[in-house]
């Protein structure tokens, strides 16, 4: 071998870096509405476990129509309006909007189970973003001085893709189901079969939620389920619990 072609070739070769290509956009949904995402939705059951205990939602068709009834007339009106409108404001950069959006989410928790679980979820998810490369440290800093509540820092994560808005509220319904489902299948309790019925109904069901969400302004949003509340409520001096709401 001629080895001053060969260290011609080395010396004047250059290094090989690899780079980590950018995760594309639905990918990135798929992993935020992931039910192995480390933010502990599934140890909560938002008042279903209490339904079972005290409402008589004690068989499939029950459960489903409770859950239904919970998307479009609590996540369609209240949580996924005001991430419709925090996505935006965050691409915007308009952290006074967000603030504000923030704060009502926090303001529309009525027991301090729903609070807790909205903070705790919000505080997971930061602490998972600051682990990643899609948000700035600098939107990541700004949420944590608000007191997070889920939505808004799921909103902050959703931003951060490539995804339009449509497809990230899609997203988070559908995560949001597949972790009430499951809290279905423990507490009433139901087989597989059934939760992949109850799944697949909530899934028809997920886009009429989405565009109601997105229609509805300021003045129309709105967090008013008060059974839910009164179930909340009763859930957290409950005797004997699955889940921590």
């Amino acid at each position: 071998m001629d080895m001053s072609t060969d260290t011609a070739i080395r010396t004047d070769a250059v290094p090989y870096v690899q780079q980590a290509p950018a995760t594309p956009g639905l990918l990135q949904l798929i992993w935020l509405a992931s039910p192995a995402l480390p933010v502990g939705g599934f140890s909560y059951s938002e008042g279903l476990e209490a339904a079972v205990d005290r409402s008589g939602v004690a068989t499939e068709n029950i459960a489903s129509d409770w859950l239904t009834d919970q998307l479009h007339l609590g996540q369609a009106r209240g949580d996924l309006a005001a991430m419709a409108q925090a996505i935006t404001a965050w691409r915007q950069g308009d952290l006074d909007r967000v603030a504000a959006l923030n704060a009502w989410v926090l303001q529309t928790r009525e027991s301090s189970e729903f609070r807790a679980q909205t903070e705790q979820m919000g505080r997971s998810l930061l602490d998972w973003l600051r682990n990643h490369h899609t948000a700035s440290a600098a939107d990541i800093a700004a949420c944590a001085q608000m007191q997070p509540t889920y939505p808004i820092a799921f909103a902050l994560a959703a931003a951060a893709t490539s995804a339009g808005l449509r497809d990230c509220l899609q997203a988070y319904a559908f995560g949001w189901a597949e972790n009430m489902v499951q809290s279905a299948i423990k507490a009433v309790p139901l087989g597989q079969s059934a939760g992949q019925r109850i799944l697949a109904r909530l899934a028809a069901d997920i886009p009429a939620a989405v565009e109601h969400a997105m229609a509805l302004p300021d003045d129309q949003r709105q967090a008013f389920t008060p059974m839910l509340a009164i179930l909340s409520s009763q859930h957290e001096v409950q005797y004997s619990r699955l889940f921590r709401s």
